[in-house]
């Protein structure tokens, strides 16, 4: 098997693995075994657990970002756009496996010890920080409204996550709605 599939496989059994039960709690050996690739050639993939972990959150971020997008691109008016992100997210936190954002827990677990883990985490956030800041201004809206936005999807994936509810999402698309609306009544009409 060519090396481009087995570092497929053991990212997905790493990935089911380590943000189903979290990072310290799993070990090398968990990997091979639910990979199905042997520990010599895991090692000759991934050098480090910590090598593995960032190649996880690398491959996460890619797949997380680009499923909200395909969703959010899916909605014809550019305003419903920014709405749009929010019912992602119910349906994300709707999903049996769902346990948070991989970023901030891992960034919860080794941040503190692991440059690579909280740079994955720095840049999700960035990344969705400059997404959320494109729908802003396709949408004609002044740029400030992408940090409270940004703020309503981290704090609504981590209530979610700890409530177990879906629920948030719809609190935070209210408040979103509400943040456009108060912006709309601001500009002067001519």
């Amino acid at each position: 098997m060519e090396a481009a599939a087995l570092e497929a496989r053991v990212l997905d059994a790493a990935e089911t693995l380590l943000y189903g039960r979290g990072l310290q709690t799993v070990g090398m050996d968990e990997i091979r075994n639910a990979s199905g690739v042997s520990l010599k050639r895991l090692y000759q993939l991934f050098p480090s657990k910590g090598r593995l972990v960032e190649a996880y959150l690398l491959r996460r971020d890619g797949r997380w970002r680009a499923a909200l997008a395909s969703h959010v691109d899916a909605r014809p008016s550019q305003e419903n756009r920014i709405l749009a992100v929010f019912d992602w997210l119910e349906s994300w936190f709707e999903e049996p496996d769902f346990r948070g954002c991989a970023f901030v827990n891992s960034f919860g677990e080794l941040g503190a010890t692991s440059e690579g883990v909280a740079a994955a985490a720095r840049g999700h956030v960035d990344a969705l920080r400059r997404y959320l800041a494109e729908l802003v201004a396709a949408a004609g809206r002044p740029a400030w409204l992408s940090e409270p936005l940004l703020l309503l999807v981290e704090g609504a994936i981590t209530t979610a996550a700890i409530s177990g509810s879906s629920a948030p999402a719809g609190q935070a698309r209210e408040a979103a709605r509400m943040l456009l609306d108060a912006d709309r009544s601001q500009v002067p009409t001519p």
